[in-house]
C-alpha cells in the first residue's frame, strides 16, 4: 500500500532538489530532447477520452504499433516512455541500478513549469517513495515490519464494523451513491485506525475529511489546505504516539530500531494511508460494478463457482485500480525493448497493459486464481508485503457486507450511464448508484 500509489495521488511537491542530488529538478539542468525528436516519432499522448473510458482498447493499439514499450507525451507534450509489456515491466522494476526511482534524475526538468498539472506526481520528496538503495531499504522495512504486527483478523472485523456503520446510514433509504458513501469511506477509516487514531472521533473524521479532499478534490475544494491541515495531524498523532504508544503502525514505527525521525514517520505515514486508499477504495467498486454490470461475473459469485476473493483478483487482472505508474528515470543510456532509453529519461509503468499482455494470456483468458498480476507492482519498490494482504481484507469485507446486507442490490442507472474518472494513473468510477429494498436496522 505504498509505492504502488503514492505520486499518483500524493500531496503537492515537497522541497527542491537537495544538495547533491543526481540531477537538477524544475528549472535547472540540461534540456530535454523536444517532442518532436526521432525517438519519440509517433509518440502518443497519454491523456485524452481514449485513455480515460476505454484504455484497454488503447493499450492494444499502441502494442500493435509500437511493441511492448511506446513513446507517450505527458501533458505539456513531455516525453516519456510507457512500458506495455509484462516482462519489460518486471525487468524495469527489478533493475533498480538501470531504472530508479528519484524523480530529480529527469532530464526534462528544464522544459517544466512549477505549475506543470503531473507535479504532484513526480516532485521530489523526502519519503519512502522516492528513496533508493539502502535508505529505501530502511524505511520501507520500518514499514514493512510495522504493517506486519497488524492483526488480520482485527482489522477485519474494525472493517466490518465500519462497513455495517456506513451501511447503515444509506440502508433505509433504498438508494446510495457508493463510490462516497461506501467505497471510499471505507478504507480511509480503516487506515486511519490502524495507524492508531480511534474511528469515529473528530479528529479521526476531520483526517478522514482531509484525506479526502488532498486525494481526491472536487470542485471548489482546496487540496493544498487539505494536505497542511492532514500533514499536521499526523504531525500530532506521531507526538502522541511518542509519548504513548499503543497496538498501532504508528507505535511500530517509531518504536523500530531503525530510529526514524519524527518527520521521516510522518511522511511515511501519510504514504500508507493515501496508497491504502484511493486505489482500495476503486479495487471495491470496480468489483461491485462488474457484479452489477457482469452476468458471467455476478452469477460466478452467487453460485459459488467464484469466491469474493478470487472476483476481487480477477478484477485486478482486468480492472486494476493502479492503470499507470509515474515512474522510473533512467540511470544511464541502456536499452529496453529494442527502445534506446536515455539516461534521465521518465519511464511509465503501464500496469494495466502488462497485466492483459497477451503474451501471457495468448488466449485471452484471465485466470482468478492466478495471483501473479503486477497491481502491486514489483521489485523492490513494489507494495511492501503484507499491504497487499491487509487491502485484500478490507476490500473482501467490504464486497461481502454490502452483498449480505443488501442482497438484491442493483444497478440505479443503465450500466452505459457510468462514466470513469477522467485519470489515466487510477481506474475508478464517478459515481456507482444503487437501489435496493430499503433495510431498517
Amino acid at each position: 500500500m505504498t509505492d504502488r500509489t503514492g505520486p499518483a495521488q500524493g500531496p503537492p511537491p515537497g522541497p527542491g532538489p537537495a544538495s547533491g542530488s543526481p540531477a537538477p529538478g524544475p528549472g535547472g539542468g540540461a534540456p530535454g530532447a523536444p517532442p518532436g525528436c526521432p525517438s519519440h516519432a509517433g509518440a502518443v499522448p497519454l491523456s485524452g477520452t481514449a485513455f480515460q473510458q476505454s484504455p484497454s482498447e488503447l493499450y492494444r493499439s499502441m502494442r500493435r504499433e509500437h511493441g511492448a514499450v511506446a513513446p507517450i507525451l505527458l501533458d505539456g507534450g513531455i516525453p516519456a516512455w510507457l512500458v506495455l509489456g509484462y516482462a519489460e515491466v518486471t525487468y524495469v522494476t527489478g533493475h533498480d541500478d538501470l531504472f530508479a526511482r528519484d524523480s530529480r534524475r529527469w532530464n526534462q526538468w528544464s522544459q517544466i513549469p512549477a505549475d506543470w498539472p503531473l507535479m504532484p506526481f513526480v516532485g521530489y520528496q523526502p519519503s519512502v517513495l522516492f528513496a533508493e538503495g539502502a535508505e529505501h531499504q530502511r524505511r520501507a522495512g520500518v514499514i514493512t515490519e510495522a504493517l506486519e504486527g497488524v492483526d488480520q483478523f482485527e482489522l477485519g472485523h474494525w472493517s466490518r464494523r465500519i462497513a455495517d456503520h456506513l451501511i447503515d446510514l444509506f440502508a433505509g433509504s433504498g438508494r446510495a451513491e457508493l463510490m462516497s458513501s461506501y467505497a471510499h469511506a471505507l478504507p480511509m477509516r480503516a487506515a486511519v485506525q490502524m495507524c492508531g487514531m480511534p474511528a469515529g472521533t473528530a479528529d479521526a473524521e476531520d483526517l478522514v475529511h482531509d484525506l479526502r479532499i488532498s486525494l481526491d478534490a472536487h470542485e471548489g475544494d482546496d487540496p493544498v489546505s487539505a494536505y497542511v491541515r492532514v500533514q499536521e495531524r499526523i504531525q500530532r498523532l506521531v507526538k502522541d504516539k511518542r509519548s504513548a504508544p499503543g497496538p498501532d503502525v504508528t507505535s511500530r514505527m517509531l518504536g523500530h530500531p531503525a530510529q526514524l525521525t519524527d518527520e521521516e514517520v510522518v511522511q511515511d505515514l501519510i504514504t500508507v494511508i493515501a496508497a491504502a486508499q484511493q486505489p482500495t477504495a476503486n479495487w471495491i467498486c470496480n468489483t461491485l460494478r462488474l457484479l452489477l454490470t457482469d452476468e458471467r461475473f455476478a452469477l460466478s459469485v452467487s453460485g459459488g463457482r467464484l469466491s469474493v476473493g478470487q472476483a476481487l483478483n480477477e478484477v485486478l487482472w482486468l480492472e486494476t485500480p493502479t492503470q499507470n505508474f509515474i515512474g522510473r528515470w533512467a540511470v544511464r543510456d541502456t536499452q529496453l525493448a529494442g527502445r534506446q532509453i536515455r539516461a534521465g529519461d521518465c519511464v511509465v509503468l503501464g500496469l494495466a497493459a502488462a497485466n492483459t499482455d497477451p503474451q501471457i494470456w495468448p488466449e485471452g483468458r484471465i485466470g482468478a486464481e492466478n495471483s501473479a498480476h503486477l497491481s502491486f507492482s514489483s521489485g523492490e519498490h513494489r507494495c511492501p508485503y503484507p499491504a497487499p494482504l491487509l487491502a485484500d481484507v478490507i476490500a473482501r469485507t467490504a464486497v461481502e457486507t454490502l452483498l449480505e446486507r443488501l442482497p438484491d442490490v442493483v444497478l440505479g442507472v443503465e450500466p452505459e450511464a457510468l462514466t470513469w474518472r477522467p485519470s489515466v494513473w487510477m481506474r475508478g468510477l464517478t459515481s456507482l448508484p444503487v437501489r435496493f429494498t430499503p433495510v431498517v436496522r
